[in-house]
């Protein structure tokens, strides 16, 4: 029932008529993706690293550490595009034409990035976190990254700000970025 603005890659997002759940199903869930999301994306192997000129104790973490070594926790958390409403704009503005669908509140299950951060004595001196996705850039070239985007520590500490596993209570979908995702 998405309306896709783009198919490479996909972007799609929900016709308002579907966006009357308090919680929003995975399959209603717009869908933003900047590049291809990875193939075979294996939880039991998949990894976590945190490191960076501010990391005292640079770790890795498999998904299974992540749910022992951390408190689990799940919040409903609202997110959407910062494109959406695009189509409304005059003069219009370049970029998939999102009209008022890129906008959900599934619940997220993860652990709360800041005491990951705290894990690995991340410095007082921090300013940003940056991070990158698994997805595969749409040449195909490995050596190219498909997205790479930073917050702010200010919102990487915030409670709500999660290193996600499961969302509604199931494994997270590939295409809305299994088998982890950032959500802040």
């Amino acid at each position: 029932g998405l309306l896709v603005l783009n198919d490479r890659p996909l972007n799609a997002e929900t016709p308002p008529h579907l966006l009357n759940n308090e919680v929003t199903p995975s399959d209603r869930l717009f869908v933003r993706n900047n590049g291809l999301p990875p193939e075979n994306a294996d939880p039991e192997n998949w990894t976590l690293s945190i490191g960076g000129e501010s990391v005292a104790k640079p770790q890795t973490f498999s998904l299974a550490q992540l749910k022992s070594e951390f408190e689990v926790h799940t919040l409903r958390l609202q997110l959407e595009c910062g494109g959406n409403g695009r189509a409304e704009y005059r003069p219009s503005a370049r970029g998939n034409q999102w009209t008022t669908g890129a906008v959900g509140c599934p619940e997220w299950t993860g652990v709360r990035l800041k005491d990951v951060l705290r894990g690995c004595d991340v410095r007082e001196d921090a300013v940003y976190i940056g991070y990158y996705g698994a997805d595969r850039h749409l040449s195909g070239d490995p050596e190219k990254n498909a997205i790479s985007r930073g917050v702010p520590m200010s919102k990487a500490l915030e409670d709500e700000t999660l290193i996600a596993f499961a969302m509604n209570g199931a494994e997270i979908p590939a295409l809305h970025g299994a088998p982890l995702r950032l959500v802040c």
